[in-house]
């Protein structure tokens, strides 16, 4: 019965240690995003160009609930890995508890003595003074496990309260810029648009592509000279949406289709800005891509950007970098839901990104940057 404790014991010290991370950290980080985040909306209220404010504060909150929903899915998945090994542990440590209470409840003079005599005694006593430490460090080990699933539940139950807060906060800010964008009137124009061209053009275009090197049609009256140029920042541009790229130019998606844009995963909701200064040359809805925005960062250059929910501005403003061009859809859904989507993802949204030069389309990765530099 002492061999069999011993074994039992062995077996388990010589398990792999393998080191885990501390998933409690990110949510405590996210945490506090959220709550810099509502300070922030606090402050854009009064703020001199609340577009500019709001739309900060409307960045601040998605990156602290992509966080969130981030540190989420890594608790729960440290909490289910420590779970199972604490199930399959748990005979091990049932047998060698058993073992050692068989060996408690024997008689002081059949512990002291051995088949092997008085030289195997006093061995099997070295082995149980060896044993007794690494019993109490896998006893300890075992203590701190469970204590860190507790942990974890509480924490999960806790940041759930917290992206709660967070999406709600959200709604405000993006309901907010909305209203500050509309109340706005201070951005230049560079040309108006007629809207029967406008129309006619958006009737008559086969292709995404087509339409856009076709919009000098719509232009009502002299377009004016100048505006943004864009060509000292090729390659070093923002992503206009917090995502990340699911299909790259050229790559055809599951029905086979090949577009020469990217196509970007976005979370509900997300806001979508100019990557630079630039026009609106289009916005509104285009052939199956939803609602459509063209700008123009600079002559003979053209970033498409389709399938917003809403988008903001008029033709021929000349918009700031960073300015809001619209929100992807799913701002409004229930939150319920989107807390569904801590545990398997949250960029359920697709933005879809397209750049001409010349009237010829170009790999977006020529001038975005991508997590891959």
């Amino acid at each position: 019965m002492m061999r069999r404790a011993v074994v039992l014991c062995l077996g388990l010290l010589a398990s792999p240690v393998v080191a885990q991370e501390d998933p409690a950290s990110a949510a405590l980080r996210a945490k506090g995003l959220l709550e810099e985040a509502a300070v922030a909306l606090d402050h854009a209220q009064g703020a001199r160009d609340r577009v500019a404010a709001l739309t900060q504060t409307v960045k601040a909150y998605e990156a602290g609930l992509a966080a969130l929903r981030t540190g989420l899915r890594q608790a729960a998945i440290r909490e289910k890995a420590l779970t199972q090994e604490l199930n399959s542990a748990q005979g091990q440590v049932a047998d060698l508890l058993a073992s050692l209470l068989t060996i408690g409840r024997s008689p002081a003079p059949v512990q002291l003595t051995h088949p092997d005599g008085p030289t195997g005694t006093a061995r099997a006593g070295m082995i149980l003074s060896e044993v007794s430490p690494a019993l109490q460090a896998e006893a300890d080990s075992l203590a701190r496990d469970l204590d860190e699933v507790k942990t974890l539940r509480a924490l999960q139950q806790t940041a759930a309260d917290t992206l709660r807060e967070g999406l709600r906060g959200a709604q405000e800010a993006r309901t907010a810029l909305s209203a500050a964008i509309s109340d706005r009137t201070d951005l230049p124009s560079k040309f108006t648009a007629d809207p029967v061209k406008t129309a006619v053009l958006v009737a008559s275009s086969e292709s995404l592509g087509s339409f856009a090197d076709n919009l000098g049609q719509i232009v009502a009256g002299e377009e004016l000279e100048g505006g943004p140029d864009v060509h000292e920042q090729r390659g070093m541009l923002e992503l206009p949406v917090q995502g990340t790229i699911l299909r790259a130019a050229g790559q055809p998606d599951a029905a086979g289709i090949v577009r020469p844009g990217w196509v970007i995963a976005t979370a509900p909701g997300a806001l979508v800005t100019t990557p630079a200064a630039a026009t609106i040359r289009y916005l509104g809805p285009l052939l199956d891509y939803g609602n459509v925005m063209i700008i123009e960062p600079g002559p003979g250059i053209l970033f498409v950007l389709a399938g917003m929910e809403q988008v903001y501005g008029e033709v021929g403003q000349v918009l700031p970098a960073g300015h809001p061009l619209g929100m992807m859809h799913g701002a409004g859904v229930a939150q319920g839901e989107i807390l569904t989507q801590a545990d398997t993802g949250q960029n359920t949204e697709t933005l879809y990104l397209e750049v001409r030069e010349n009237q010829e389309p170009v790999d977006p990765d020529e001038w975005f940057k991508t997590d891959k530099e």
